[in-house]
């Protein structure tokens, strides 16, 4: 774990969850496994307000417990998952995902559990129930029943999953207060991976749930407070056969899909639509057959990709041939050749495509930050592996000076390495050959902390933006508010207008600026993400195949 990785994990931790949460995570995140009181006892926290945020942490998986060090009977000890904290960055795609897939109500649901870490099927059903009946035309109503399908499919999908049994849990008294509060609601899996169903058998079972009603409206009158703490009570007493069962978001799942679409996406921009229609029915047929962790999806033979293509796209046989020869004969090895039997087995390379990914992104930033002929250069080093300076120049066609230049350059940055290979024993500079060459796993891994530091400056930017406009931010939402309320009371328009011109129009620019340069650093938080999730991909695939 690095610098990088531990502010940014404290900058997401202060924005979704409050500075003395932010204090806790990054405290456990730099000192590793710890008991309540050394924590209490280093970050000078209140014991209430450590057990506040331990619970906060491990409700959302961010935090695991265990028994102590020293064995059975010794204080209960806490450690933060840095991984997971980092997936918080990455909610927005996750919930854009799942309205792609499953629109509204899937979209709701993630919402929902991102939101509270982990809930129940049938308290999910109610919430996003009530959520898409608020926004409903008034007499209209979205039945309980119109939900429980969707959560089914992303449970059907493996983009949801049970929260593991627990396991770990100390049993002194300071473990007591960091346990969720709903009965058999598990913490955090020890590893930061999710459970497998192999590994827990029901992990993807859906229980059978006795829920029948219909969304409600949420009372606006302060009158109605009362009211509805009392239904919500009443609500919560009942009992739906889903009682200790909890539910969480299974990331891998999602990465799964991001890491697919991103070699659909690779496809269509090399070759065309239509392989890259070839490379998508290939991939959704071994989804279910194929590890994770694994470098290459199982064989299919050109029969069964025949038989399971959209029939849409009217692809003859002899056509679909020359499509899989053109896929398996690119250069960039998306698809591979393993057999003849069935027509030919082809699979697809997963590690091979994320390496080309990785590799196109750091591309790009050389290009980006250097230019098109430094690019040049990093790409003959990455496709020549070793190149003497002379060499470079020849073979890049660069004038002796500039190559010197952008090599000296991308050497100072450690994008580009320099190998000595002596003739002698002596190191004699004038018998020793000096390669220059990439090596793309380490310059991966350098870019990828770059990512974070960028992230990182560009979330403390977008905070610095709101404090200083902290004052505008509250006028313009009171004001809202106001309308809002005024417009469900039935208004006179005179008054509706009265109360928009509490803003004059300077404060109405510089509300439009703000929010605009807001959205642009939110653009950019989430394309900076997509870069993060192909190189981390590509390193996590590097690491499981070695």
């Amino acid at each position: 774990m690095t610098a990088q990785e531990v502010r940014l994990c404290g900058l997401l931790l202060r924005e979704h969850f409050g500075e003395v949460v932010e204090k806790v995570g990054t405290h456990l995140l730099r000192g590793g496994a710890q008991n309540l009181r050394t924590i209490i006892n280093e970050t000078g926290i209140s014991l209430d307000l450590v057990k506040k945020s331990l619970c906060v942490l491990v409700q959302h998986g961010a935090c695991v417990f265990s028994s102590g060090r020293k064995g059975t009977g010794s204080p209960t000890e806490y450690r933060t998952s840095c991984d997971r904290i980092l997936r918080i960055l990455r909610y927005p795609r996750y919930i854009y995902t799942a309205k792609t897939l499953y629109g509204d109500t899937g979209e709701l649901i993630i919402e929902e559990l991102l939101q509270r870490g982990h809930m129940t099927m049938s308290s999910t059903v109610k919430t996003v129930a009530d959520r898409l009946t608020q926004n409903m035309e008034e007499g209209r109503c979205m039945d309980y029943s119109e939900v429980s399908p969707a959560f089914s499919k992303l449970v059907e999908t493996h983009f949801l999953q049970r929260c593991p049994p627990m396991v770990g849990a100390g049993t002194t008294s300071s473990a007591t207060p960091a346990t969720p509060a709903t009965p058999g609601t598990p913490a955090a899996p020890v590893s930061t991976a999710p459970p497998t169903p192999e590994s827990f058998p029901d992990c993807y079972k859906v229980p059978h749930m006795t829920l029948v009603g219909r969304g409600k409206r949420q009372l606006c009158s302060e009158d109605g407070e009362d009211q509805r703490n009392a239904k919500k009570a009443k609500m919560d007493s009942q009992t739906h056969g889903d009682e200790g069962i909890s539910w969480q978001v299974n990331f891998e799942r999602f990465h799964l899909h991001f890491r697919d679409q991103a070699i659909i996406s690779a496809v269509a921009n090399k070759l065309d639509q239509t392989s890259s229609e070839i490379v998508r029915t290939m991939l959704r047929m071994s989804e279910v057959l194929t590890s994770p962790t694994a470098t290459c999806t199982k064989p299919l033979s050109a029969n069964e990709i025949f038989r399971s293509l959209p029939t849409s796209y009217n692809i003859a046989r002899p056509i679909l041939d020359q499509y899989l020869t053109l896929l398996v004969d690119d250069p960039m090895e998306f698809v591979g050749k393993a057999g003849e039997s069935g027509g030919g087995m082809y699979v697809v390379n997963l590690h091979r495509a994320l390496a080309n990914l990785a590799r196109a992104t750091l591309e790009s930033v050389v290009q980006e930050r250097f230019g098109s002929r430094s690019a040049r250069i990093f790409r003959l080093l990455l496709r020549k592996r070793h190149l003497e300076q002379k060499q470079v120049e020849d073979f890049a066609m660069i004038p002796a000076k500039e190559a010197k230049d952008m090599l000296y350059t991308l050497l100072s940055q450690n994008l580009v390495q320099l190998q000595e290979i002596p003739k002698t024993p002596d190191f004699a500079p004038s018998r020793t050959f000096y390669l220059y060459t990439v090596n793309q796993l380490p310059t991966a891994r350098m870019l990828l902390q770059n990512c974070y530091k960028t992230v990182a400056n560009l979330i403390e930017r977008r905070l610095f933006e709101s404090k200083e406009s902290k004052r505008l931010l509250e006028k313009s939402q009171r004001i809202e508010a106001i309308l809002a309320s005024l417009q469900a009371s039935g208004a006179e328009p005179e008054q509706l207008t009265e109360v928009e011109e509490m803003i004059t129009a300077t404060e109405k620019q510089q509300l439009e600026a703000l929010r605009l340069h807001i959205n642009k650093l939110d653009s950019a938080e989430n394309q900076v993400d997509e870069s993060i999730f192909l190189i981390e991909s590509y390193v996590i695939s590097t690491a499981s195949t070695s």
